[in-house]
């Protein structure tokens, strides 16, 4: 990078906060994202953004969530850029030492799918008058799953197109994907039934079927 050209672009305010926010945050965000974080205008984040690309802070990458229409861009610190003072998070190797902790002590699938449950249960006690389907999505999508859904009847359909667990799960696929089953059967609750949930080690993975209204 040229470090004079990371100092102009870092240099503007409204761009160092852009900046921070990015740095802060474990997934990649949207345009709408970052302008609602920050209480900016979507057209004041992008030429920011366009411009701290251009000097090689930020990557983008198009998503397509299987609609018709243009890909949504996601936005991240490109790799070697500066931390902007904001220490990388230690909360994934405490994850990964937690798991190998649980493995050693010898939590079983159960275990994993009760805790998970018990989280979901309490993340969405404050709403119980949401319906399940948008309750749901709203809490996937607000854990990084990027839920892609469609619905028919009572039936719903989720593919998680991002699993914010990626690495840990593939490390330890039967824990982390049952307390990510749990995780959804506790937001579902009394609303549904979840009837398939696909697991990374299932010939149909990360994707979940549930029946609404139906207990």
């Amino acid at each position: 990078m040229d470090r004079l050209a990371v100092h102009k672009a870092l240099g503007d305010p409204t761009r160092y906060a852009i900046y921070e926010e990015l740095a802060r945050s474990r997934q990649p965000r949207s345009v709408r994202e970052l302008a609602d974080a920050l209480d900016l205008h979507p057209n004041t984040v992008r030429p920011h953004l366009d411009q701290m690309r251009e000097v090689g802070l930020v990557d983008v990458d198009a998503v397509h969530r299987g609609t018709v229409g243009r890909p949504q861009h996601r936005y991240s610190l490109a790799p070697g850029a500066p931390n902007a003072g904001v220490e990388p998070p230690t909360h994934t190797l405490l994850a990964a030492l937690l798991a190998t902790l649980a493995e050693r002590s010898g939590a079983s699938i159960e275990d994993a799918v009760a805790t998970g449950r018990t989280w979901g249960t309490e993340a969405v006690r404050r709403t119980p008058s949401k319906e399940c389907a948008p309750l749901l999505l709203a809490e996937l999508d607000r854990l990084g799953f990027e839920p892609a859904s469609a619905q028919q009847g009572p039936c719903l359909d989720v593919a998680f197109q991002h699993c914010p667990f990626k690495e840990l799960a593939e490390a330890y696929p039967e824990l982390v994907c049952n307390l990510h089953r749990g995780i959804v059967e506790g937001i579902v609750g009394d609303r549904g039934m979840v009837e398939h949930f696909g697991a990374l080690y299932d010939r149909d993975p990360c994707t979940v079927s549930v029946t609404i209204g139906v207990t």
